[in-house]
């Protein structure tokens, strides 16, 4: 059985594939809207977990409405769920049964209601999975020090490849610079796994 794990490249993401790979066929999926060549950094990352990945390309209309929302709303909460939800919904068109993500519990986006969730697999046919949702942020945290190297900082500072880097080019493209740093927050902190660390869990 084959589960496709939403990439970015970071701890979250690495976490959830590494779990999954016990039970499942993992293939890392990162998704790409042509802004950028972010999708490197997570190549360089499932390389690094010797685990197999792939870079799915899909249309930049739906990074442009993403931005137009972020506009509109001042904030990219809104608008990084719709990245999300429509990632889902095109890597299921391209015939993808099993689709997994990094979303934990303590998220506020990208992240799916119980209910979302199960309007999402009933209305496309796919089985959808978070194994991160029954845990803190906390432990997640200790999980991956324990088992990861990795870079941590501030958002613009982090080589990585969710969907916040394609959609900062895009507001800087549709509004400008200052667009960018009045919509998105300060001091958000991200990661990018570098490798395995030697020991794992104890």
């Amino acid at each position: 059985m084959q589960v496709a794990v939403l990439f970015s490249g970071g701890k979250d993401s690495s976490l959830a594939g590494l779990m999954l790979s016990h039970l499942l066929d993992v293939e890392l999926i990162t998704v790409s809207f042509g802004v950028c060549d972010a999708w490197v950094h997570a190549r360089d990352s499932a390389r690094a977990l010797g685990m197999s990945h792939r870079v799915v390309n899909l249309p930049s209309d739906v990074v442009e409405e993403a931005a137009q929302m972020c506009l509109e709303d001042g904030h990219p909460s809104r608008a990084i769920q719709h990245i999300h939800v429509r990632s889902i919904e095109l890597l299921s068109s391209l015939g993808v049964t099993r689709i997994a993500d990094g979303t934990r519990r303590d998220d506020r986006v990208p992240k799916l209601t119980i209910s979302e969730a199960r309007s999402l697999e009933d209305r496309l046919g796919i089985q959808y999975m978070c194994p991160l949702w029954g845990i803190g942020s906390s432990t997640i945290n200790e999980l991956a020090r324990t088992l990861f190297e990795f870079e941590q900082g501030e958002s613009p500072q982090v080589r990585k490849a969710d969907y916040e880097v394609e959609l900062r080019a895009m507001v800087e493209e549709m509004g400008g610079p200052s667009a960018v740093g009045r919509i998105f927050p300060q001091h958000h902190v991200q990661s990018h796994v570098i490798g395995m660390r030697k020991g794992g869990i104890e």
